[in-house]
C-alpha cells in the first residue's frame, strides 16, 4: 500500500573544498569530487550549482587561487507529486481517495476543472504522461468520503462488468433530521428521476430497485447518526431512502431537509470493501468521520 508523505526531508548542505594551490575549476572539482565524470562536473556547472567564494561560476577554465572555497550546491529532487486531500490507497490498477465534500467526482457542464477525476488526473501524469484514470463510482458533490478510480482499462472493465461480486460492502454515515422510531431497519423501493434530475421511489414497483440498511448509533433531540449499508449504489439513494423514512439528511434540501446545522450534507462514505481486481486479494478503504459529524454527537452521548 503506498500512503501519501506529508513529511518533509531536510535540505542537503552544499559540499565545500578549499583550495590549496593555484589551479582551475574543472580539474579541481575532478580531483575533489570522487565518482563524477567530467560530463558529470560541466553538467553542475552547466546548472549553475558551483560557487567560488560564495559567487556562481560557470566556465569550467575558471581559476582559482590558494584559500578560495568552491561549494556546490546539492542538486534538488523532484518534488513528489501530491494532491488537495488524502490518498487513502494506490497501486497500478487503482487509486483510492477521500474526497472531501463540496468537490464534484467528474466533471459537468458548468464545471470541468474543479472535480476530484481531474485533479487525481493531474497528479497520475505528473508521474508519467501516460498515466490515466477510469471512472468506477461516484459520490454526490456534497457527500464526502471513500472514492475510488481505476487506473488501467482492464481493471475498469471488471468492475464494470462485475460489481456485484467484486465490491462487497459499501457503508456510510449518515446524519439525519429526527430519530427513527426503529433502532435499525431497511427501506426498499424502485427509483426514477424526472427530467430535473430529481430521484423518488415510485408507486408502482417501475424504475431501478434500491436496497438501503440502517442502524442508530447516536441521538440527539433532534438529530441522528445513522451507520448505513447499501445493496445497490443508484443514485442519490441515501437521500431518497432516509425522505422516505420520514428523517432526511441533514442540509438537503433537495430531498425534504429543513435545515444545515452542519452547513454541509450530512453524509460521508467511511468504508469501502471489495476484492482487488487483479490480485484477488481482499481490501478495506476507510476515511475518517468528518469533524462537523463528531461535532454534532459529543463522545458521551448515545
Amino acid at each position: 500500500m503506498k500512503k501519501q508523505n506529508h513529511g518533509a526531508k531536510k535540505p542537503s548542505r552544499p559540499l565545500s573544498f578549499v583550495a590549496e594551490h593555484k589551479d582551475t575549476l574543472l580539474p579541481f572539482l575532478l580531483e575533489q569530487v570522487k565518482g563524477k565524470s567530467r560530463n558529470n562536473i560541466k553538467n553542475l556547472l552547466s546548472k549553475r550549482l558551483v560557487q567560488v567564494d560564495g559567487k556562481t561560476v560557470t566556465q569550467f577554465d575558471h581559476p582559482l587561487r590558494p584559500g578560495q572555497t568552491v561549494s556546490i550546491a546539492p542538486i534538488r529532487a523532484k518534488a513528489e507529486p501530491s494532491l488537495p486531500f488524502d490518498l487513502l490507497y494506490e497501486d497500478d490498477e487503482i487509486i483510492v481517495i477521500d474526497k472531501p465534500a463540496g468537490l464534484l467526482s467528474i466533471a459537468t457542464e458548468k464545471e470541468k476543472n474543479l472535480t476530484a477525476y481531474h485533479m487525481v488526473t493531474d497528479y497520475v501524469k505528473e508521474k508519467n504522461k501516460q498515466n490515466r484514470i477510469f471512472i468506477i463510482h461516484r459520490l454526490d458533490k456534497d457527500t464526502s468520503g471513500v472514492l475510488m478510480f481505476a487506473k488501467t482499462e482492464e481493471s475498469k472493465h471488471s468492475f464494470q462488468d462485475n460489481w456485484e461480486q467484486i465490491v462487497k460492502l459499501r457503508r456510510y454515515l449518515a446524519v439525519v433530521e429526527g430519530v427513527p422510531e426503529k433502532p435499525s431497519g431497511t427501506v426498499r423501493s424502485f427509483l426514477l428521476e424526472t427530467s430535473t434530475h430529481l430521484v423518488y421511489s415510485s408507486s408502482d414497483g417501475s424504475g431501478k430497485e434500491a436496497i438501503t440498511h440502517y442502524q442508530i448509533l447516536k441521538s440527539s433531540e433532534e438529530y441522528a447518526l445513522l451507520d448505513v449499508k447499501i445493496d445497490t449504489g443508484r443514485k442519490n439513494q441515501i437521500r431518497v431512502h432516509m425522505k422516505d423514512l420520514g428523517h432526511p439528511v441533514a442540509g438537503d434540501k433537495k430531498y425534504g431537509g429543513s435545515g444545515s446545522p452542519m452547513r454541509r450534507l450530512g453524509l460521508h462514505a467511511i468504508e469501502l470493501k471489495l476484492i482487488h481486481p487483479v490480485t484477488g486479494q481482499e481490501l478495506c478503504f476507510t476515511a475518517k468521520p468528518p469533524k462537523e459529524f463528531k461535532r454534532m454527537f459529543p463522545a458521551q452521548q448515545k
